[in-house]
């Protein structure tokens, strides 16, 4: 209902000075605008660039192959930070954190213990975790050797290793794993390939150049060849071995899957897979190719949000 002034006036106390009743409330001072701070924080010897938006119960995002944290959709980060205090990181070897020696190698568990070792230095005792893509190989890791510091499991568009992993196409594949593709090749693999899927893509390119440019997300996108090449190398221990997917049966916590069904580079067939791996785990499909998260984020975020519980 809209008050009109005469209506307004009347709900001042009679008894108010008349510069009270006459004057106009001040307006609340407009909000800052969000501005992404990089922090380091050394662990294992290795400095690992971090940032943090929004505040509430804490939420780590592991992204996908040769990603930084900046690669996040902007829009899908505005909706999770609403109530939650998100936790984005690089792993060693890309973006702001430090280099890493030539020939080192990386594996999954080791980027777990890098991320469990983030969450203790920043001072986070257990945080929900949210991994994409291979993100969601670091997420499982962490949650097997680290149960303690995982409270809720949020797993996007991922595999559980071993001869349960189903992959894609080769040439999609090649896409995902290439250390410099282009930007038509990767929005192949990220959007359904319609007219209207591939414009969304577009618009999740213009809308990270826009939120660089603004400081919203970090101007933070360099990816050496030899840290791509690595984590690549690093799926192919993960994909010969069940042991990823023997430990989910032990894990003993809420776990959310979810999937893209168009998804060309990890089919949903493997978030099947893993929801019946792990006792009690929930599974949800929804429409959008690898990147459906992103594509259809207002739903996800519902979805994530329902899991997670309120804050």
């Amino acid at each position: 209902m809209i008050v009109g002034v005469a209506a307004a006036a009347a709900l001042v106390a009679p008894g108010a000075p008349a510069a009270a009743r006459s004057a106009t409330p001040p307006a609340a001072p407009a909000a800052a605008p969000f501005h992404a701070e990089v922090r380091h924080a050394t662990v294992g010897g290795e400095r690992i660039a971090w940032y943090e938006r929004g505040s509430g119960p804490p939420l780590l995002l592991a992204i996908g192959t040769g990603s930084t944290m900046a690669e996040w959709d902007p829009a899908l980060l505005a909706l999770l930070a609403r109530d939650r205090r998100l936790i984005l990181f690089d792993y060693p070897g890309l973006g702001r954190s430090s280099r890493r020696p030539p020939g080192a190698r990386t594996s999954f568990a080791g980027l777990a213990d890098t991320a469990a070792g983030l969450l203790r230095e920043i001072g986070i005792e257990s945080a929900d975790v949210l991994g994409w893509s291979m993100g969601g190989f670091v997420a499982q890791q962490l949650a097997i050797r680290h149960p303690a510091r995982v409270r809720r499991l949020a797993l996007a568009g991922t595999n559980p290793g071993g001869d349960r992993a189903v992959l894609g196409p080769p040439a999609d594949q090649r896409i995902d794993s290439d250390p410099d593709p282009s930007d038509a090749a990767v929005l192949r693999v990220l959007y359904p390939r319609t007219r209207t899927g591939q414009a969304e893509g577009r618009a999740f390119l213009a809308r990270l150049e826009r939120a660089s440019e603004a400081g919203t997300i970090p101007d933070d996108f360099a990816v050496p060849a030899a840290t791509v090449r690595s984590q690549v190398a690093a799926e192919d221990p993960w994909l010969r071995s069940n042991a990823n997917a023997r430990a989910l049966r032990r894990l003993r916590l809420p776990v959310l899957v979810t999937a893209g069904r168009a998804d060309p580079v990890t089919p949903p067939l493997n978030a099947r897979r893993i929801a019946r791996l792990i006792p009690g785990a929930r599974l949800a499909l929804l429409p959008g190719a690898h990147a459906f998260l992103f594509g259809e984020r207002v739903r996800f975020t519902r979805l994530l949000d329902r899991f997670l519980g309120a804050p």
